[in-house]
């Protein structure tokens, strides 16, 4: 039997493993994916840092076990702030392509491969 903490550990894993290999991709699209990818392991490692609860009060009510709510704060502010920068990113793409008429990352094709304008 695998515990929550161990199949939490490998989600998290197989995210960031998974964002990585997008982030090394020649294409704009994958990177994008590949950053909001490692956002989301990101967020979800702050989470995890503020131990797996149950049954556990968010406010201090009476003598018990009490969750840590500055996780989960930090992790709505880092949504929000990664759907802007993810914003951003998406904008920077789309200028770029039309800038270089590509949308490889260095701006330049290979010499096999076609640009798909």
């Amino acid at each position: 039997m695998i515990s929550m903490e161990a199949l939490m550990a490998l989600g998290l894993g197989v995210v960031t493993a998974t964002g990585v290999y997008l982030l090394l991709r020649g294409r704009t699209f994958p990177v994008v994916l590949g950053l909001t990818l490692i956002g989301y392991a990101v967020n979800v490692f702050i989470f995890l840092m503020g131990r797996l609860w149950s049954n556990a009060n968010a406010i201090l009510i009476d003598d018990g076990v009490v969750a840590d709510p500055l996780p989960q704060a930090l992790v709505l502010t880092a949504i929000v702030i990664g759907f802007a920068t993810t914003g951003f990113v998406i904008e920077l793409a789309l200028r770029s392509r039309h800038e270089n008429g590509s949308d490889h990352v260095d701006g330049h094709l290979t010499d096999n491969s076609k640009a798909d304008v």
